[in-house]
């Protein structure tokens, strides 16, 4: 039970039950407080069933662990009405209220009222479930209308609580908040749209609270392996594919950054010491890939002012000298290429609501096939013949001010040429733009890679010798390779792992093999090797990696090297969607490489046989015909041996 998991034994659960209802979009409103390590604010969730709604109240039966019910709360604990249940994964989380949203009083949408009412479809619009009629009609809206929509989700985001039908009640345990309305028995009645008024805690495994390499303060998403439920109350299995909007205030001084496709633009807020950034995306995904980091960052630029190199001095605003503050201009940003209007009022303010004549689902006739997209409808890149022809889409690099200048010499002149090489590899970049991070110290991998932005840690910059500049043990051809393998890396991850995600998480080598197999590839083609320096250091790689996977096979506990761990179970969940995560919660698992590695040889041996050109047309082929979607292990077997009959091995490894 929730009280006796051992975090070094059990499986992580996903407590969502994504098989009744979905998250199909989330609007955040948050406060960063750097000095009480607390994010305030709220979460709105827009809701419709799930594929097995049915009439049914489940709460998560069939779950193997279900929720536990309230000690405390005695209305909680009546189960005599069997509401039905909303089951977020929540965890390290305080929440204060949960309320439903009155959508009808949100003048802008009744025009979809007026829509549905005109369509003659036969649904009933009566008071009681206008507002249901309306959040489905919203989330139905066409791609090419997405303006539009991300304009009325923010309006009913900020609509008044619903003062009838009973209030809503909800409870938290270790890992989900349950959230029921009285005497509501079935989904149909159930609320589509709630506030979540929460905070975070400081221990919270999803937020990392820290110092950056500057001693200041700041904070960023940790990812895996609880991802983002400690912090917003969302779904966190991977089948709960959303778009989201968010608007983040914190300390002037600070960058915001965040996984948005618009390059945001600080609002300052007068009189409050804060800034207002604004971000949304467009393309459903699951929300464990939403990335936050705030801190005194700097934008790295092809010539750096003095400004920029100067570590922020307490108490003075970011990048200002404390002996020439009033002539410097104090905006990090000095490469905004489309900055998103904004103003304190109104966090997405859009210069008019016109949207598309055309629909972006329709991908006939682009590139060099005529292949149409298999996702749901989003403003999809490979839609827009224009993106077929763009190697290197618009790029930012980030660091603490100690580290812009490496940043800025060693990183930022890498970053066309393994943007155009990653293009040339795979085709169409899955999202617009891309922000690059140095995180702080005690950041614990190499990179992450999440929707426009990646992650890098400071040991991938090369060290440099005082007074000659020349490089050191660490740097050099060594260290520039490191720097780029690892950036390539991350940018595979745009096309595996992201734009085609794993069904199940436990097929992670999905996203990590594929990406460690691509490295190598996309970084000889960005330093432009011939075929022979290819080959040699494909070899050379191929070599430490099969010593590194050898040592782990020798040194770890064999259940920990399976890289399908769920057998043929994988991808099956219980009846309520619910499901587990085996060994995420196992320490050892997250310094383990078995899964890049075990990935790297299996997808190196399927080369071997088919010849590298062939191999990277089946990638390419894939990329197109999956993106957007989510898959398991068969599926690519599946296309590979379509696309090479040949290959009689196609499923060595996969257990």
């Amino acid at each position: 039970m929730d009280g006796d998991v051992d975090p070094g034994r059990d499986d992580l659960p996903l407590r969502a039950n994504t098989n009744h209802i979905l998250v199909r979009h989330y609007v955040l409103d948050l406060d960063i407080h750097l000095q009480t390590k607390v994010i305030t604010g709220t979460v709105v969730l827009f809701l419709e069933p799930g594929p097995m709604a049915g009439d049914g109240n489940g709460a998560g039966e069939g779950a193997p662990t279900p929720p536990q019910p309230s000690q405390t709360d005695d209305s909680w604990e009546d189960e005599s009405h069997r509401d039905f249940t909303l089951v977020l994964d929540c965890c390290d989380l305080t929440v204060s209220k949960v309320e439903e949203l009155d959508v009808t009083s949100v003048s802008d949408m009744q025009g979809l009222l007026k829509e549905v009412k005109g369509e003659g479809s036969g649904v009933e619009t009566q008071p009681d479930s206008q507002s249901a009629v309306l959040i489905q009609r919203l989330i139905s809206l066409p791609s090419s209308q997405w303006k539009k929509q991300h304009h009325l989700y923010f309006q009913c985001s900020h609509a008044p609580a619903s003062e009838g039908g009973g209030p809503l009640i909800f409870h938290t345990d270790r890992w989900s908040l349950q959230v029921r309305k009285k005497g509501v028995r079935t989904l149909q009645e159930f609320p589509r749209a709630l506030r979540v008024c929460y905070e975070t805690k400081p221990e919270g495994g999803s937020v990392r609270w820290t110092k950056d390499q500057d001693n200041r303060s700041c904070v960023y998403t940790a990812g895996s392996p609880i991802n983002n439920r400690a912090l917003f109350p969302c779904q966190e299995p991977p089948v709960a594919m959303s778009t989201w909007q968010a608007q983040v205030r914190a300390p002037r001084e600070c960058v915001v950054l965040l996984s948005g496709e618009n390059q945001a633009q600080p609002t300052h807020l007068h009189h409050t010491g804060l800034s207002s950034w604004d971000y949304y995306v467009t393309m459903p995904m699951p929300a464990s890939t939403f990335t936050l980091a705030v801190g005194c960052w700097r934008q790295a630029t092809a010539q750096l002012s003095t400004a920029q190199l100067t570590p922020p001095v307490p108490g003075t605003r970011a990048g200002a000298s404390h002996t020439h503050a009033g002539s410097l201009d104090l905006n990090p940003f000095t490469n905004m290429d489309h900055p998103v209007i904004t103003s304190p009022q109104s966090t997405f303010v859009y210069s008019g609501l016109k949207d598309e004549k055309h629909s972006e689902s329709d991908c006939s006739g682009l590139g060099d096939d005529n292949f149409t997209c298999c996702h749901v409808d989003y403003p999809c890149p490979f839609t827009d013949p224009s993106a077929w022809s763009q190697e290197v889409v618009p790029h930012r690099m980030f660091a603490p001010p100690s580290l812009l200048q490496k940043a800025q010499v060693q990183i930022l002149p890498l970053l066309p040429g393994c943007l155009a090489a990653a293009h040339a590899t795979l085709g169409v970049h899955p999202f617009p733009r891309l922000d690059v991070l140095i995180v702080p110290a005690d950041f614990s991998s190499l990179g992450m890679a999440s929707p426009h932005i990646i992650f890098l840690s400071q040991s991938v910059l090369c060290g440099e010798r005082e007074g000659d500049g020349e490089r050191d043990g660490v740097g050099g051809e060594r260290g520039l390779s490191l720097c780029g393998s690892r950036l390539c890396h991350e940018l595979s991850h745009s096309w595996f792992g992201l734009a085609i995600g794993a069904r199940d998480w436990t097929e992670e080598w999905i996203s990590e093999g594929f990406a460690t197999y691509l490295e190598d590839i996309i970084w000889a083609r960005a330093q432009q090797l011939s075929s022979k320096e290819t080959e040699e250091h494909s070899k050379l790689k191929a070599v430490l990696r099969w010593r590194r996977l050898s040592d782990e096979l020798q040194n770890s506990e064999e259940q920990l090297q399976i890289l399908r761990p769920n057998m043929e179970s994988t991808g099956q969940v219980s009846e309520s969607g619910s499901s587990l995560v085996k060994h995420a919660l196992n320490p050892e698992k997250t310094f383990m490489q078995v899964h890049y590695l075990k990935g790297y040889f299996l997808l190196r041996f399927l080369a071997s046989k088919v010849g590298q050109e062939c191999f990277l047309h089946f990638f390419r082929l894939f990329v197109k015909k999956y993106h957007g979607q989510l898959i398991i292990s068969q599926v690519g077997a599946t296309v590979l041996l379509q696309t090479q009959k040949s290959i009689s091995h196609g499923k060595l490894f996969y257990h």
